[in-house]
């Protein structure tokens, strides 16, 4: 299926690449360690007593599909997201479950949504990569109908959030190919600040506007933990070209790095977050 991007897209190419067949093949260590969040986001879509959703950045299916499940009969769920991998493995879960979400592989930032469709947009983790943001919030304010709600959830800055970083500090040394962050570039990190954060919400055309930060435990089964650091992220990409004596000392590094993560049969670490909301008035 073809995507609608914006020719020669960085973020497009990524995604429809080895980060988004990495991301198909640890959805499932991903969607427990990300529980929480997908919670969050459903008890505010029940809150809000919303009946069409779209999932901004949607990824696997993850949360789409629990929205789905929380709205029941009634309601519409859509995801969307650049990656047609993981798009192709959301429509297989929701085939599977049965359940009442529909998936478009789409770039949000330019997609032709239907004016004043949905009232909730919702995103874990999957407004941090635009190239153009206002220009995607504002696409996002057209599709949403009068008084819908916005909750998105962002990480805020890698200082806060060192558990995301210390395989790249770890890695650093054994491959020097490996791409420096760059911030406030399209990223994990590119909403680090919050004034930014809140003023692309306004100049997009959003009210009520609400930006506060979110702490929240995270765990992972120890046992998934050399596949996450060694397939996601920017060590997950470099070691894929990696020989195998450079790879194991990185994963040898990467592993005493993270011992101060491991507790017993699990690794733990708080995530360090923004919950964005805002009001199409």
């Amino acid at each position: 299926m073809s995507v609608n991007r914006h020719t020669g897209s960085e973020q497009a190419a990524l995604w429809n690449g080895p980060a988004g067949r990495a991301w198909v093949d640890a959805q499932p260590s991903l969607d427990r360690l990300f529980a929480p969040f997908e919670d969050m986001l459903v008890h505010e879509a029940r809150a809000t007593a919303a009946h069409r959703v779209l999932d901004v950045g949607c990824g696997t299916g993850a949360t789409t599909l629990a929205m789905a499940r929380a709205l029941g009969a009634g309601g519409r769920c859509v995801g969307a997201d650049i990656s047609a991998p993981m798009i192709a493995t959301a429509r297989s879960r929701a085939e599977r479950e049965g359940a009442a979400a529909s998936f478009i592989c789409a770039d949000v930032q330019r997609h032709a949504f239907e004016p004043v469709s949905f009232d909730l947009i919702v995103s874990r983790f999957g407004v941090m990569f635009f190239d153009s943001p206002v220009q995607a919030f504002g696409n996002l304010r057209h599709a949403a109908s009068k008084g819908a709600a916005l909750r998105a959830i962002a990480w805020r800055s890698a200082a806060e959030n060192p558990f995301m970083t210390t395989g790249e500090r770890a890695a650093a040394p054994l491959l020097p190919s490996l791409p420096p962050r760059k911030p406030g570039a399209p990223g994990q990190f590119a909403f680090a600040d919050r004034q930014r954060v809140a003023s692309i919400l306004e100049e997009s055309g959003w009210g009520g506007i609400d930006v506060r930060p979110v702490d929240v435990e995270c765990a992972m089964p120890g046992s998934d933990l050399i596949g996450y650091i060694t397939r996601l992220g920017p060590v997950g990409l470099v070691l894929q070209d990696a020989g195998e004596p450079v790879r194991t000392q990185v994963i040898d590094a990467m592993r005493a790095a993270f011992a101060p993560y491991v507790h017993g049969a699990d690794v733990r670490f708080t995530a360090a977050c923004w919950m964005i909301g805002a009001q199409a008035s």
